[in-house]
């Protein structure tokens, strides 16, 4: 049975109030805002002397090991970034709201007749270490982001990354069970039924445009969409309200997940419903499976 609901998360701005790397900018006093400057200067500048095209959504980790080597980030290694972890805000309601969603199918009875259960996954263009050492570690139940290879004790090389378009690979292997099942190849061909998590019990959520290539695949497979803002961001809230009118999101809410929130209260019927129709549909393969009990012929 593919009786498992998914719910998938992006991490910056939706599970954090800002962005993973902010304590790091603090701990070694460099500015934040030009760095980022810098960073968004670097397509062009590749461009423009070498005639090179580099990927707008992970060149930022080059610049992180260039700023390491240079001695702006003395010793920046993956076991520091980790501790960086602990540092994050996160938004309210969170990491207790993982804990509360995955209780509310586990103490349904009728969920748990029929095996019913909750995942949590990260999938972010952020750094690997800074996830692991957050306390939504406990909770998860996989992450996918960017890692970064060490030599003489420093981050000096990118190893794995994720895009915003790359995003959607990961998504198809929590689809088919890849991340549980690594002999399953993401590519090979298998029927809906047969994967792991299908389309229809996946909840995306995310705070914006970067995300569309994810918001569309899970949208267009029959899954749920989910957009988050910053309380009082208006410019938050007209790309989320884009997103709804351009048909990419179901809906959206400000970054409060504390119970009794619009965001808990949307996030946790979704799952309700989505149970639900789980329900009736184990039902409806019992009854199908059923034959009439055999009768004495009237003679």
């Amino acid at each position: 049975m593919a009786n498992i609901i998914a719910v998938i998360w992006d991490f910056d701005k939706t599970l954090v109030d800002g962005y993973m790397q902010d304590p790091i900018f603090e701990e070694y006093a460099v500015d934040a805002t030009e760095f980022w400057r810098e960073v968004e200067s670097l397509p062009a500048k590749y461009m423009r002397e070498q005639g090179v095209k580099v990927n707008k959504d992970t060149i930022y980790l080059n610049q992180f090991i260039r700023y390491t080597k240079e001695g702006k980030f003395p010793g920046l290694n993956n076991a520091k970034l980790k501790t960086f972890g602990a540092k994050l805000k996160l938004y309210p309601g969170i990491p207790e709201l993982f804990e509360k969603t995955k209780k509310l199918v586990l103490d349904n009875p009728e969920y748990q007749k029929y095996e019913i259960k909750v995942e949590h996954y990260v999938v972010s263009t952020g750094m690997t270490p800074i996830i692991e050492g957050s306390v939504v570690m406990d909770y998860v139940d996989g992450i996918w982001g960017c890692d970064l290879i060490e030599e003489n004790g420093i981050i000096s090389e990118v190893g794995y990354t994720i895009d915003n378009t790359s995003k959607t690979r990961a998504i198809f292997e929590i689809n088919k069970g890849s991340n549980i099942h690594p002999e399953i190849d993401v590519n090979a061909a298998m029927p809906e039924e047969a994967r792991r998590v299908q389309f229809k019990n996946m909840i995306y959520i995310a705070d914006g445009p970067s995300d569309i290539p994810a918001f569309s695949l899970v949208h267009a497979n029959g899954g749920s969409t989910f957009a988050i803002y910053p309380k009082g961001d208006e410019k938050a809230f007209k790309q989320v309200e884009t997103l709804r009118a351009s048909g990419r999101i179901d809906t959206y809410a400000e970054a409060d997940y504390t119970e009794n929130s619009q965001s808990y209260m949307w996030i946790s019927s979704k799952i309700k419903e989505f149970a639900d129709r789980i329900c009736v549909e184990e039902k409806s393969k019992i009854k199908e499976t059923i034959k009439d009990a055999p009768r004495h012929l009237n003679t």
